[in-house]
């Protein structure tokens, strides 16, 4: 029998074209508290019905004039009122100053707000009859004065639909006075693991692991990177390799998530049962992407659910999670912008082993702000993903000599 050609590798950026084309954002609205909302993705605009600052205010503490009556160094003012934050003043008389202090604001009639430093305080004498100030500087008008209005206008929209929201997100609603948000639902993503040699950590103790088996990592970081990514996870730990057990699997995950996430079984050997099942349940295309490590990667249908296959090396399961898996389930939940940023940064290392595939090496920012690179790139080395603080993104074909410029991405970005 004469094997079937096999289908050549697709690039990366044609993989996750497809992908995305696929990641139908989900259409429910959940309300939540604004002080729950970190790391959850805005499903309306956030329109401000207010200035914010409401009202013009000092940026400092200080005293409030008019420009017109300090127009020399050294005038002596009576101090006709004190306004705290929080307070209201009074119109401020001719030739007095306001003693005011930050976020006070500014009384009608000042245009100017001189800081204390640049004032001298005078206690009553025989010729002051009063306490005044001795204005050592000439003010300009709008010195020191917060206008209404400059950081947020009222109408303005001012965090977008598709918005991941972090601290400062929320700051911004409450600043406006939203003690609630309109956001994505989670994805609700079901995880297994295929393979009769995975064991569950705390199930057997590693003097008893016989031959052959191996503790199921992926299981873990896998579950957690879908975590920080906003998901609800139901972990359903490892499914026997066989067909019967598989389709059982699926068609109950199927059932009641969004997405069905395996590591391992996207291959096509004997024991590998996730292309039949899924076929016999839904639809299936089977990739061969051109990255290394992390070449083989599914995405199908079951029902509503989607389903997404990783391979079962460590590392390629890590690093394609980060490639694909990341934005497809960011956009799921409205997320526009979900391409990975590179910044440019000098190898301190050589790479004379150019691929035919992209590669994606686990490295290390250095002390100098080069990269230095895990001695040991295999795709079971977990070790590397641990160590490293980063990939550097290297083109098909391509060496690396010391010194070289390449593109960087720090897995701060990748898993925020």
């Amino acid at each position: 029998m004469t094997a079937s050609p096999r289908a050549p590798l697709q690039s990366l950026d044609d993989a996750l074209r497809s992908l995305l084309a696929a990641a139908v954002p989900l259409q429910d609205v959940e309300r939540v508290a604004t002080g729950d909302a970190d790391g959850r993705v805005l499903a309306q605009d956030v329109v401000s019905a207010l200035h914010v600052p409401p009202q013009d205010n000092s940026s400092m503490d200080g005293y409030a004039l008019r420009c017109a009556d300090a127009a020399a160094p050294g005038q002596v003012f009576p101090v006709s009122q004190r306004i705290a934050a929080g307070s209201a003043g009074s119109p401020l008389q001719p030739n007095t100053v306001a003693r005011i202090f930050t976020g006070a604001p500014i009384p009608p009639g000042a245009d100017a707000v001189v800081m204390q430093e640049d004032c001298t305080v005078l206690a009553a004498t025989d010729s002051v009859e009063m306490p005044g100030v001795r204005v050592n500087s000439v003010p300009h008008v709008g010195q020191w004065i917060r206008r209404a209005g400059e950081d947020v206008a009222r109408g303005d929209v001012v965090l977008r639909r598709g918005q991941r929201l972090g601290p400062a997100e929320l700051g911004l609603a409450a600043s406006i006075g939203l003690a609630h948000l309109g956001v994505a639902p989670r994805p609700r993503v079901a995880l297994f693991s295929t393979g009769d040699e995975l064991v569950i950590p705390g199930t057997v103790a590693p003097q008893d692991m016989p031959p052959g088996a191996i503790y199921n990592s992926n299981r873990f970081f896998l579950s957690a990177l879908l975590r920080r990514m906003g998901c609800v996870v139901t972990d359903l730990g490892i499914v026997p390799d066989q067909r019967d057990a598989t389709v059982q699997a699926l068609r109950e995950a199927a059932l009641s998530h969004d997405v069905i996430l395996t590591s391992g079984g996207v291959s096509v050997g004997e024991e590998d049962h996730i292309k039949p099942a899924v076929q016999a349940l839904g639809t299936l295309d089977l990739w061969q992407i051109a990255i290394k490590p992390g070449k083989p990667f599914a995405h199908g249908r079951i029902g509503a659910a989607h389903f997404l296959g990783l391979p079962g090396n460590p590392v390629s399961s890590f690093v394609t999670f980060l490639l694909l898996v990341r934005p497809f389930v960011l956009r799921l939940q409205g997320v526009h912008d979900v391409a990975m940023k590179t910044v440019a940064a000098p190898a301190h290392f050589d790479w004379a082993r150019a691929d035919k595939r992209q590669e994606f090496l686990r490295v290390r920012r250095n002390a100098s702000g080069g990269l230095d690179l895990y001695p040991n790139q295999s795709s079971g080395v977990l070790t590397s993903a641990v160590w490293g603080d980063g990939l550097v993104v290297n083109p098909a074909g391509r060496t690396i000599a010391y010194g070289d410029v390449v593109a960087y991405v720090s897995f701060a970005e990748l898993l925020a």
